[in-house]
């Protein structure tokens, strides 16, 4: 679709989000990445990874910005996920259980959507796995009963205290057998793991793309714009970052 740009990472590959919606693809979004884009004029924005840590976060201030300017912005998965939750009062469009956990409180850090990743020329390839993926994941083998709720529990702490950079099932499971867990357990799972592990950022980055695809393809004249409902305040802060925003390189 002509104007629809989507910030896509490690979460989801390019072909395989092309197949669920015709859009501009772009890296992860950064601060000022919006607020950019939104010189284009795009008739919606979709946010699924960002930057952090090293790279300043996509600010919200540019989020309101395009939506009080009639501009459609989507969230899921990731980054997405984190800035619906905090924005879908003002209407940012949320998608997806991993932007419901945040919006209900389940889920309150960060780091459970955290991955690092290779660079851009590889396709930013997930290099460990996100919390909130572990979680449905464990859920999943105890109601396959692959594992006992207990030792679920246990693997998910194992794995909530690890740094984000060192998540992943091979890690978790060599210190759940380190602590004594079963190992009959371990192994079972082990084993259920290349087909029972789900990507639940996957899933709702798909979902978003769907949703985005069936909201933008109403007929002219639907309610397909998001109503602001908030008052866009322009700060001198603000004002700043408008004289300072660089061209988006496509």
């Amino acid at each position: 679709m002509s104007g629809v740009y989507v910030f896509l990472g490690p979460t989801l590959p390019r072909e395989d989000a092309a197949l669920e919606l015709d859009a501009t693809y772009l890296p992860p979004v950064a601060q000022g990445d919006v607020l950019r884009l939104c010189a284009e004029m795009p008739t919606a924005i979709g946010i699924i990874d960002g930057f952090f840590e090293s790279v300043p976060s996509v600010w919200h201030k540019e989020i309101l910005y395009a939506i009080h300017a009639g501009i459609p912005v989507f969230g899921a998965s990731s980054m997405g996920a984190l800035r619906a939750a905090e924005l879908y009062p003002f209407g940012m469009v949320g998608v997806g259980a991993i932007f419901e956990a945040f919006r209900d409180g389940r889920l309150e850090d960060d780091d459970e959507v955290a991955v690092i990743h290779g660079p851009a020329e590889l396709g930013y390839a997930s290099l460990s796995e996100a919390m909130v993926n572990i979680r449905r994941t464990m859920s999943d083998a105890v109601t396959d009963r692959v594992l006992s709720a207990g030792t679920a529990l246990r693997l998910e702490s194992i794995a909530k205290e690890l740094p984000y950079r060192e998540r992943g099932y091979s890690r978790m499971l060599r210190l759940g057998g380190d602590i004594g867990l079963p190992t009959a357990e371990l192994s079972a799972f082990r084993n259920w793991l290349p087909q029972g592990r789900f990507d639940q950022k996957r899933e709702d980055a798909k979902a978003m793309l769907r949703v985005m695809a069936r909201r933008l393809g109403r007929p002219t004249g639907d309610d397909t714009a998001t109503e602001a409902r908030f008052h866009f305040e322009r700060t001198v802060l603000w004002e700043r970052a408008m004289r300072d925003a660089a061209p988006l390189a496509m």
